[in-house]
């Protein structure tokens, strides 16, 4: 019995090591059509706000990012309204207000996520020098009240 669920256990770590794997690739998978013409066009700009009211302009520079965030603003869509990013500790200069900005290159979108990166955007701003310590760790930052507001024109 013994060597029986050893095997059966065997099989699902592999089953398992099969599907983590074969997400990426698929996910990576290039993409036709109108979506492709949105990266080569540039980046795009988006104003974002949360339970705040503060306002904070981030940057999407990845085509699938870029068209969802369109469908957000037009109400095409409702799913995963939530901004997920890594912090640069630096102004952007299409951001003046705030000391730091979204990492273009790290930022996606989500419907939940764990509580230690949910932070309001002024409270990053007064806690900037905490952050990627304790206080959103590996500078992940997840504003759970957060949702697009509108594109705003290229700087």
């Amino acid at each position: 019995m013994r060597h029986v669920l050893t095997k059966a256990a065997g099989v699902a770590a592999v089953g398992m090591l099969a599907f983590a794997v074969a997400q990426p690739s698929q996910a990576s998978a290039p993409r036709q059509g109108p979506v492709r013409a949105a990266a080569a066009a540039g980046p795009a700009y988006f104003e974002m706000t949360d339970i705040t009211r503060a306002t904070f302009v981030i940057k999407l520079t990845e085509s699938s990012d870029i068209e969802h965030a369109r469908e957000l603003v037009s109400g095409a869509t409702t799913d995963e309204p939530h901004i997920l990013t890594r912090i640069i500790k630096q102004p952007a200069p299409y951001n003046p207000r705030w000391s730091y900005q979204a990492n273009p290159d790290e930022t996606s979108f989500f419907n939940q996520a764990i509580e230690v990166c949910d932070a309001s955007i002024p409270y990053v701003e007064d806690h900037l020098d905490e952050v990627g310590g304790p206080f959103l760790p590996g500078r992940v930052w997840c504003d759970w009240s957060s949702h697009l507001v509108r594109e705003i024109p290229a700087p």
